[in-house]
């Protein structure tokens, strides 16, 4: 089959993976493997993508890794070893090594594939120049399954490290070297396979640029070849096909920021096994890996403005040349060490992160059936999530050259965390809040402007989020060249949904880490309340290419049929704040008012990858009412000790009826979005207490 038309069955299918092998044969699979694995999360998605190799350097390099956490990473794979069949293992897919081949290699390739059948994927060790002693110290230690020769090691060190242990060898490549040049350094008995990669007298080891693949074409007919250097998203299909090695090892091309991108590592996997067979490029990619909604994390080169039928740029014409400009600007931070840096900085040690995980063992006992965990975004610095956001737009305004900053807010913390970065960054601020929402949030209304920040309530409407948002929309169309507008939320136009899922997605991506740190495995399911979306967005998708089931809870109010929030379980679509997406609307496309106890919930449109998500089954959006809130609000205060917000109320209550109807040894996260401090007045409000008459008394 030369080639497959991608069409709503494939994109719908529950493993586009196993039907895209179905349709296409498997005529030559090569093994992978993912290399200068330095996280328990790197190497569990490097299992659960399929990876035949995990690899782990102890050579000097900025992914070398320490003995101990060496140890605790092998520990995590050894549990979630997999056996596979061996039609889905390299050589036996290969027609064959050409007459000449020596025998020990054609030998040696077999048991790595046998034992790669056995208990994949293996561990690999780096290693280059160093002490024999120390390598196979370290290589028994923390049980090593293959040592990688990376440096100049004499045939003498290599024979006899070969004794003890299985042996890959790598080559490198020079501009001038012909396959005959290479053949010439190979000696046999000495490894299983061999490793081109390419020569740089600067550096030992792998280098991250490629090499004439013509040479280990011709080289790959007469043994055994794990091609490397250079490889990545974009030309990793091509590799195959034109080289057809027998592995293929990737470390830099499956990182974002010098760090192992965990959705590239699975999108290399699936693209490395699957697509030579199927004669497809990179457009590809995110359908093989599963992506929902994020070609954005495989091409740097621009971003999708759609999530399906969802998202897109509704906007006057203003504002069209701003948004190119952030978008330019924003793909550009994407690709620059020094922002990450400064973001990475300022996320340690001014946010807090990484926030923790625990798990809620008396709120556990109490509902019975799945293990329940908060991740406490309540702990960041301001006391909700909102300020991973509001940081990395403010890096990214400073680079527009923007010094005025704008923001909307609804429960006043998207406000204060935009106040607290313009403070920190040196900013000016303007906050455009709901009249209705100043009132039952007064005290963040006096936090803000302790900030600095000026807070403009708003009285047209309903007063409420909505219509913070067109105002803050109007002073933006006004004072475009001058102002950058700090979107609190996963919603309006593009490329905003995409920025504030990628700011946020810092949530989940420590969750993963942090779960297969505390379980060995990801959660079963994921619970988060949903306004807007950014926290729950954020905590989603580094989850969608798992197991994990997505929950996401919405503002019920008073109950269906009557004043709520609820916009995917009751709403439908329609473009509201310069986004296609789902909407609380009446018959005649008219914006319909809404209510939840939780001001940041109160509000009637949603971003559009929420909707996407919905449309597609991947989440699945439920809703509860004010007075179910206020029950999670108290147990989770009197059970745990930890006063959360009443948006995250939502998800404590849904998430204590799911755990019962879960088995024991499964786990829920719930986004613990923020704390309630600021909710007490409409929770005293909710029962009839007036702190008034408590205070004078």
């Amino acid at each position: 089959i030369g080639a497959v038309l991608v069409g709503q069955a494939l994109m719908q299918a529950e493993n586009p993976t196993s039907l895209i092998r179905e349709l296409g044969g498997r005529e030559h699979i090569p093994l992978v493997k993912i290399c200068g694995i330095k996280s328990i999360a790197a190497a569990a998605t490097a299992v659960s993508a399929g990876a035949d190799f995990v690899g782990l350097v102890f050579a000097p390099s900025s992914r070398k890794v320490s003995v101990s956490d060496a140890k605790d990473i092998a520990s995590v794979v050894r549990k979630q070893r997999q056996v596979v069949s061996s039609d889905v293992i390299g050589l036996s897919r290969h027609s064959g090594f050409e007459n000449d081949t020596p025998r020990w290699f054609s030998s040696a390739a077999v048991r790595v594939e046998e034992a790669v059948r056995l208990r994949k994927p293996l561990l690999v060790g780096v290693f280059a120049d160093q002490e024999q002693e120390y390598v196979e110290r370290v290589a028994r230690e923390v049980g090593l399954d293959i040592v990688q020769l990376s440096g100049n090691e004499s045939d003498a060190y290599v024979a006899g490290v070969s004794r003890n242990f299985t042996v890959i060898r790598a080559v490198h490549v020079g501009t001038n070297d012909d396959p005959a040049s290479v053949l010439l350094r190979l000696r046999p008995g000495h490894a299983s396979a061999i490793l081109l990669d390419t020569k740089d007298a600067t550096m030992r080891g792998g280098t991250g640029k490629a090499f004439d693949w013509s040479v280990a074409a011709d080289i790959q007919k007469r043994c055994p070849v794990f091609l490397a250097g250079g490889l990545n998203l974009d030309n990793i299909a091509t590799a195959v096909g034109q080289v057809r090695p027998w592995a293929v090892d990737v470390s830099s091309g499956v990182e974002t920021n010098r760090s192992k991108d965990l959705f590239k590592i699975r999108s290399f996997v699936e693209l490395a096994k699957y697509s030579s067979s199927l004669s497809i490029g990179t457009a590809m990619s995110p359908v093989l890996a599963g992506c929902i909604g994020c070609p954005s994390t495989v091409q740097d080169e621009n971003l999708h403005h759609f999530f399906g039928d969802f998202g897109g740029r509704y906007v006057p014409e203003t504002l069209v040349a701003a948004l190119e400009e952030l978008e330019e600007n924003y793909l550009e931070a994407r690709r620059d060490p020094s922002f990450a840096a400064e973001l990475e900085q300022l996320s340690s040690q001014f946010i807090g992160r990484p926030t923790p995980m625990l798990l809620a063992k008396r709120l556990t006992k109490a509902c019975g059936g799945a293990r329940i965990w908060l991740k406490r975004e309540d702990l960041c610095h301001t006391g909700a999530h909102k300020i991973n956001n509001a940081i990395g737009q403010g890096l990214l305004a400073l680079r527009l050259g923007k010094k005025r900053i704008i923001a909307e807010t609804g429960a006043g913390q998207h406000g204060v965390a935009t106040a607290t970065a313009c403070a920190i960054l040196g900013l000016e601020c303007t906050v455009y809040m709901g009249g209705d929402d100043c009132r039952r949030q007064s005290l963040n209304v006096f936090r803000m402007e302790n900030l600095g920040a000026k807070v403009v309530g708003v009285e047209s409407g309903s007063r409420t989020l909505k219509d913070a948002i067109n105002e803050a929309m109007r002073d933006w169309v006004t004072n475009v060249r001058t102002t950058h507008y700090i979107v609190g939320s996963a919603i309006g136009p593009h490329p905003f949904p995409t920025i504030v899922r990628d700011f946020q997605s810092v949530i989940g991506r420590e969750t993963l880490q942090q779960m297969y740190t505390l379980t060995g495995k990801a959660p079963d399911a994921a619970v988060a309340c949903v306004g807007g979306g950014s926290n729950a967005i954020g905590l989603f998708h580094p989850l969608i290419n798992y197991p994990t089931k997505l929950f996401g809870v919405e503002a019920g109010g008073l109950g269906t049929g009557t004043n709520h929030s609820a916009t995917l379980v009751a709403g439908s679509p329609g473009v509201l704040h310069g986004t296609r997406t789902f909407l609380l609307q009446d018959a005649h496309g008219q914006i319909q008012e809404t209510h939840s106890i939780s001001a940041g919930l109160d509000y009637p449109a949603v971003g559009p990858e929420h909707a996407y998500l919905l449309v597609s089954k991947r989440a699945s959006y439920h809703m509860v009412t004010d007075e179910e809130t206020l029950v999670g609000f108290n147990f989770l205060s009197t059970q745990e000790g930890i006063v959360p917000a009443l948006e995250t109320s939502h998800a404590i209550s849904f998430a204590m009826k799911l755990a019962a109807t879960m088995r024991p040894d499964q786990d829920i996260v719930i986004g613990v979005s923020g704390r309630g401090d600021k909710d007490f007045l409409s929770v005293a409000k909710a029962k009839g207490i007036s702190l008034e008459q408590i205070m004078k008394a």
